[in-house]
Order: structure tokens, then sequence, then C-alpha cells
């Protein structure tokens, strides 16, 4: 969001007021001027005609009545045209001052379309872009205008924002369609194989075969589960059961599933974690968040040998904290680890490589719970994913 200081705010009330109250009082301003130059030429043109004795009675007496008012008054009556005393509408005066009007009007329409001008090229400007983008046109940005109001300059950003989002939604759905159809296929292949295999009586029908069918079928469904999980979690549609509880106790519990599979890769375990640290949140849902973390440290970082669990309270949020000492992660790629169906090329190649939904599902449960996670690596190697959650 653009953010400006108090002094430099241009909302778009005071950006068009102030441009049309400076029209307003430029025209009065000119017309005023306008009737004092007539005065000005008017009296001078009336002291030229007059006798040079009483003009300069008459302008010693203009520059200090107190003299004798009376003598003043009487050289006014005496010289000055009667018309110029009668409020009537064909006074000079007034004609001139209607023409004055007469002629501001056109001035002022012009000047108002010309000032407001800006405004409408901005305004079309969104517009076009707003048809390109209904055309499907996602790449369409629009250029920043500091000069603008800042709803303008809001309106803007968030419609750069928008398309940016919109932008990376049609890649996601482009990419991800071409894997989703793969990573289907390669389970529902197999099992299919092995029941045509079974029907062929090219496999026995025994219990050794179905178990490899379900196998795949398990693998299938969890693929399906794990696309839906995603998919209620971007529709703001994922339903979390919050409760009280403490977050040792979670850590202990998934730490202790894992334990034979960390020691079975000699992974050494160091936990630090603040006495007393409870968490309002799912706690089924955040387990799941720490069994991806911990699944994806013995996939690709087990051969560091170390995993390092810490959890501590910073203000009002909960900070999980999980280091390896793997080989860590390419800087360019450490905000696309948690993009749906990621992996990168040394994990593709490997038989342990899952389907690459895991810690975009961690991060869509983070979010869920109004937290976020990251990824980031240590100075002394591996990988250090942080998350946080609100108490």
């Amino acid at each position: 969001m653009l953010e400006t200081s108090r002094g430099n705010d241009k909302p778009l009330w005071r950006w068009v007021g102030m441009r049309m109250s400076l029209l307003a009082i430029g025209a009065v301003v000119v017309i005023a001027l306008c009737m004092w130059i007539n005065f000005r030429l008017s009296d001078r043109n009336f002291l030229q005609h007059l006798p040079p004795a009483a003009r300069e009675e008459l302008l010693q007496l203009r520059a200090e009545p107190q003299l004798n008012e009376t003598r003043l008054r009487q050289l006014v009556a005496e010289y000055y045209p009667v018309e110029f005393f009668q409020p009537d509408i064909a006074n000079r005066d007034w004609l001139i001052l209607a023409c004055l009007v007469m002629a501001a009007i056109p001035i002022i329409i012009v000047c108002g379309m010309w000032f407001s001008r800006p405004l409408s090229s901005q305004f079309s400007a969104i517009a076009q872009g707003a048809r390109r983008v209904a055309g499907g046109d996602f790449l369409t940005r629009l250029p920043p205008h500091k000069q603008a109001p800042d709803e303008l300059q809001r309106l803007v950003s968030d419609f750069n924002s928008m398309t940016t989002q919109l932008e990376r939604y049609e890649r996601d759905v482009r990419e991800s369609s071409a894997v989703i159809a793969h990573e289907l296929r390669t389970p529902l292949n197999a099992a299919m194989g092995r029941v045509q295999g079974m029907l062929d009586e090219v496999f026995p029908s025994d219990t050794v075969q179905l178990s490899m069918v379900k196998r795949q079928l398990d693998q299938l469904r969890k693929l399906v589960d794990d696309l839906h999980l995603l998919s209620m979690a971007r529709a703001g549609r994922l339903v979390l059961e919050r409760s009280d509880f403490s977050l040792a106790g979670l850590l202990a519990e998934r730490l202790a599933w894992f334990q034979p599979q960390l020691d079975e890769a000699h992974v050494q375990t160091h936990v630090s974690i603040a006495d007393g640290l409870h968490i309002h949140a799912d706690r089924d849902r955040l387990g799941q968040v720490l069994n991806i973390l911990f699944d994806n440290l013995l996939r690709y970082a087990g051969g560091g040998g170390e995993l390092n669990v810490m959890a501590h309270k910073i203000h009002d949020r909960v900070v999980i904290e999980i280091g390896d000492r793997g080989p860590g992660i390419e800087a360019q790629h450490l905000d696309s680890v948690f993009d749906r169906f990621w992996r990168a090329e040394r994990s593709r190649a490997r038989y342990s490589g899952g389907s690459g939904l895991g810690l975009s599902i961690a991060r869509a449960i983070c979010q869920a719970h109004g937290g976020t996670i990251t990824a980031s690596n240590c100075p002394q190697g591996g990988t250090l994913v942080r998350a946080e959650f609100p108490l």
C-alpha cells in the first residue's frame, strides 16, 4: 500500500477542491482587477477634462478631505457626471461587470476542463487497463503518477498488485495442470496395470498384489486430499478446530513419531522450547506442518546429521524455527519452495522426492492461522524454516 507522510497527503477531494477553488478565486481576482483598472482609467480620463485649477483643487481635497469637506462635495457635484451616482442596472460600471462575467465564463469552463484533464486521463488509463485484463491480458501494468491524488495512486498500486496476482494464478494453473495430470497418472496407471495383469492372469490374484494396488491408490488419495486442502485454503474455507495446548507437548509428540527415521539417518536432535509456551490453534493442523518440515529434512537434508528445533514467544506471537545442516537452498529459490509442485532438480531425480505439495500445504495452514512461514539459509550452512503464529 502506498504510504505518504501526513504533510504530503493529497486526497482526491482536496486535489479537486484546491484546483476548483483556485480557479474560482482566480476568476474573482481577475474581474476585480479589471474593475479597478476600469475605475482608474475612467477617473484619469475624467480628471484630464477638468480645468487645471479645478483639477488641482480636487486632487488636493481628495488626498486630504478633512481640509474642506464641503468644498469637496461642491466640486464632485459640479464636475462629476450624474450617472456615476445612479444605482441603475444600466450604469456603466454594471455593464462592464456583466461583460467581464460573460467573458470569464468560457475561460473558467476551458480552464476547468484543462485542470481536470490529468485526472480524467488517469481514470481512462485505468479503464483501458481493466478492459485489457477482462480480455485475459494479465501482463497489463499501469504507470504510477506521483502527482496524482493519494486515492488514485493507491488504486494504480492495487490494480498492478491485482494483475500481478492474476498473472501468478494463471501461470500456476497452467503449470500445475500438467504436473497434476502427471502426478495423478503415475499411481493410477500403476494400479490399473496391476489390476489388468491380475485379470489377464499375468499376476496372481493374491493379497500381495492387492496390497501393491492399494499402495498406489493410497498415494492417489493422498494427492487428491492435498489438492483439496490447498483449494479449500485458497478459497478461505479451510476449517480450523482451535484449542489451547502446550507447544512443547506437540513438538515432543511429533519428534517421537520421527525418532526412528532420525536415528536411522544418524540425525542428532537439539530442542529448545520456552517454558510454559501455549498456543491457541488447530493442534492437528499445526502437527501436520511439523510433520511436513521433519519429513522434508529426512528427504533432503538428512545428510547434514543435525536437527535444531526452537520455539519461543515474541510479543504476541509464537515463533517456531527448524534448522538443519543440509545442502541448503539456492538463494533464488527461497521464495519458490512454498509454491505448489515446486521441487529442486536434485530432488526430482531422487526416488524419495515427494509430490512437491508439502511446503505449500504448510504455508496454507500457517496463513489460515493468521501466521507466516519463511525459509532462509543459515550462515554456517543448512536451511532455517521460521513459522510465526499469533497466540
